[in-house]
């Protein structure tokens, strides 16, 4: 009997990648205590299964198989390496191989330590996000210097030096007692919105949505709102997510393209999850201190509970992310601003913030703008200009999804 087909075999290990990565790595770390070696040991792992699943079959249960793999490897680079100290660390990882007991913080969630341990107040706010989203989602340096705006090569050293902080200074692998929380909320809830966005609209590939970042993402943000039930901004952050989530269905067609917000089919909106995160959202804002994960869900439920394009309330969008971006003056702050103002007061008020923005320099590492520069000049119906800026933002896009959207608009404005 032959094996599964090449396709099966690479779409299961993609898909147990973008479940497992992060479980299998902070399992590692919390067993081992050391960082290069968990990373190096999951990616063997990943690579053993394009082989061993090809002519073994698919396992029943990916993850299971992964993390033995996994696992078995760090046990063998620790044995090679022939010193005391491998040794020790070889027997802590036998004792701890079936050790899920809680630390004092009473969290059993490896994934949960790894964020607060990456979110250490000795590490600089980038580095601390970074490296998260490097470790627990898996992406790659340049999927997250992209999310950051910066050179590959700046990222990988703040990446590497952020490992190397947390090894020399001995930073524990844990969840702080509740008194130490506050000093890390703000790295760890905006490390949880990273991770979201990266699924919600991938930074590249074949695919525009990653669902199951978007899901992990969510049951972060759910389970640090029970862990810091007094903090309204881990609610923001809860029902933002939620709200975006709620939309994903009609966000692509059937052929997997991009399909813009005025043109999706609202009746494919997941009403259940809209209305749970509004009500979280009204919740957090009684608490009377609006941050900005509140700010963006209250945007996300203006969208989500409009019954219409149409009849989408602009105005107050823009005056909210007037509000957003006094407290996180960004480009993409200010993009989607500009989106906003000429959805309330027409393109060519739109086109001339966007062209605001494009004077500050950051066109060149933020393919968005040039895509929204051109959709307000195809509604203006300069389409030589359009068609200029689509094909600038088609040859930076990410995804294949972006890629072939923008194509149609080019040749819908093509002279």
């Amino acid at each position: 009997m032959s094996g599964p087909s090449t396709a099966a075999v690479e779409a299961a290990v993609a898909r147990a990648f973008h479940d497992e990565w992060g479980r299998i790595v902070a399992t590692l770390i919390r067993v081992t205590g050391d960082w290069d070696l968990a990373e190096e040991s999951t990616q063997e792992a990943f690579a053993a299964a394009v082989v061993s699943w090809s002519r073994d079959g698919i396992p029943r249960v990916p993850g299971a198989w992964l993390t033995t793999t996994a696992r078995r490897r760090a046990v063998d680079r620790l044995r090679r390496s022939r010193t005391g100290a491998t040794k020790t660390q070889e027997w802590m990882m036998s004792v701890a191989a079936d050790d899920s007991r809680d630390d004092d913080s009473g969290i059993a969630d490896d994934r949960l330590r790894l964020i607060f341990t990456c979110c250490h107040p000795a590490l600089s706010l980038e580095a601390r996000v970074s490296l998260t989203l490097r470790t627990l989602a898996g992406l790659t340096i340049a999927e997250i210097a992209r999310a950051f705006l910066v050179p590959e090569a700046t990222m990988a050293k703040r990446i590497g030096r952020a490992k190397a902080k947390i090894r020399h200074a001995g930073i524990p692998y844990r969840v702080p007692p509740a008194h130490l929380l506050p000093e890390r909320t703000t790295a760890v809830l905006a490390v949880v919105y990273l991770l979201f966005n990266e699924g919600y609209r991938a930074t590249a590939g074949a695919d525009l949505i990653r669902s199951q970042l978007c899901e992990e993402a969510i049951r972060l943000a759910r389970a640090l709102s029970e862990l810091m039930p007094d903090e309204p901004e881990a609610s923001g952050l809860l029902a933002l997510v939620r709200l975006h989530h709620a939309r994903k269905d009609a966000r692509v067609d059937a052929a997997g393209d991009l399909v813009p917000l005025d043109e999706q089919d609202r009746a494919r909106w997941d009403g259940a999850a809209i209305a749970e995160g509004t009500a979280i959202l009204e919740a957090a804002l009684r608490r009377g201190e609006p941050g900005p994960y509140q700010i963006q869900a209250a945007i996300a439920a203006c969208h989500g509970n409009a019954r219409s394009a149409e009849l989408t309330d602009w105005r107050e969008i823009v005056g909210l992310y007037d509000r957003l971006y006094e407290r996180t003056p960004t480009p993409v702050v200010a993009l989607n601003r500009a989106v906003a103002v000429g959805m309330a007061d027409g393109p060519l008020a739109g086109l001339a913030r966007v062209e605001e923005l494009s004077a500050l320099g950051v066109a060149s590492s933020f393919p968005m703008l040039e895509a929204t520069k051109a959709d307000f000049l195809r509604r203006l119906g300069r389409r030589a200009h359009a068609e200029r800026s689509y094909r600038i933002a088609r040859d930076m896009a990410g995804t294949d999804a972006e890629r072939r959207y923008l194509t149609r608009r080019l040749t819908e404005v093509e002279t």
